[in-house]
């Protein structure tokens, strides 16, 4: 009895075994005809469409409102702001111990003139007493007064030697330093401008510009040393400096600013606004641009669901306190809306739907 309930057992499994095999067999087309169904059913639908002649873009896309919520996409509104074209030039902060050293042979040169002149008056009016008592029967010798006379004209010498060298210190001032700085260091009397520069609360600084940029004092030169991130400063014009930098080609000028932590030695980069009328543009936000073949673009929205990726131009960069960003004077007008946060998202989705697209051809 055991071993026939056995025998039934194991026919009935190896039935089963049977029949199962046959299902999978036989429903093995049908499976995979209803999978490769239903990934068609839920494939996305493509968010590019078709650029119009009228919005001037490289791509338009189309996302729905909820989507944007759910991708996180922000706007902001340009704004229309003034802008004044600048020169960006180099330039270096000069030391003057040179200056300084012409200055002080300068002004021994002249005091020396004018103790030579303090002993012309004295030899002058000696020679006159000595001349009136030879006159007077003889009561100084022809000697005395042929040596007196000997005397006042080394010293008229001593003079104009003393001249000399000064007047020669001066012209070399003027062919290293410029007329002004020479003038500045060759005054006796106390000048604000050159005594600052003495103490070291200006620098002094020599700045190359382009041939065809002619600064004056009027012209507002922004300076802050090379490499730092540091605010930046406002120097003076002074006057053309004679001597050219050798390692930029330009003309070459002086002009002076606070120390602050500006050292003898160091290289500076300027800004120089030009005399022109201001622009007016628009800012673009640092965090509305993305790159993409080497290029700046933007998404601008348009309605409520379109964004047209725009090419902006980055010649000129914009810091300031309110808004910084990228300049620009054509293509974007005040309240064009860019997408400042999602923009990344956005140029993924449209390079992700090119691929497929090429893929498929």
């Amino acid at each position: 009895m055991n071993r026939k309930a056995t025998i039934i057992i194991g026919l009935q499994a190896a039935l089963i075994v049977i029949l199962f095999w046959f299902l999978i067999f036989y429903g093995k087309d049908e499976y995979e005809a209803a999978s490769t169904k239903g990934e068609e059913g839920i494939e996305t639908k493509s968010l590019i469409v078709a650029n119009q002649a009228n919005e001037k873009g490289a791509a338009t896309l189309i996302l729905p409102i909820a989507l944007q919520q759910q991708s996180g996409i922000q706007t902001a509104k340009l704004q229309t702001t003034q802008h004044q074209s600048a020169t960006a030039s180099f330039g270096t902060v000069e030391p003057i111990d040179s200056l300084i050293e012409m200055r002080t042979r300068y002004l021994a040169a002249l005091a020396d003139g004018n103790v030579t002149r303090s002993t012309i008056t004295s030899a002058e009016q000696n020679l006159h007493r000595l001349q009136l008592l030879n006159q007077d029967d003889k009561n100084v010798s022809d000697r005395a007064v042929q040596e007196a006379q000997a005397t006042l004209s080394g010293e008229k010498a001593k003079l104009t030697t003393s001249a000399t060298l000064a007047n020669g210190i001066r012209d070399n001032m003027r062919q290293q330093w410029g007329n002004t700085l020479a003038n500045w260091a060759t005054q006796t009397t106390s000048n604000s401008e050159f005594e600052s520069l003495l103490q070291s609360r200006d620098v002094l600084l020599k700045i190359t510009l382009p041939f065809d940029v002619t600064p004056n004092k009027n012209t507002t030169l922004q300076i802050a040393p090379m490499g730092s991130q540091t605010q930046l400063v406002k120097a003076q014009f002074i006057s053309d400096a004679p001597q050219a930098d050798s390692t930029i080609q330009g003309k070459t000028y002086f002009y002076r600013a606070p120390a602050g932590s500006l050292r003898a030695g160091m290289r500076v980069t300027t800004r120089l606004n030009t005399q022109g009328k201001a622009s007016s543009g628009v800012i673009i936000p640092h965090e509305a641009v993305v790159w993409y073949s080497n290029q700046a673009w933007v998404y601008q929205k348009i309605g409520a669901d379109k964004f047209v990726r725009r090419l902006i131009s980055t010649e000129v960069e914009i810091e300031s306190e309110a808004i910084s960003g990228w300049y620009n004077t054509t293509g974007l007008v005040a309240n064009d809306e860019v997408v400042i946060s999602g923009a990344q998202l956005l140029l993924s989705e449209e390079l992700k739907y090119q691929i497929k697209n090429e893929n498929e051809d």
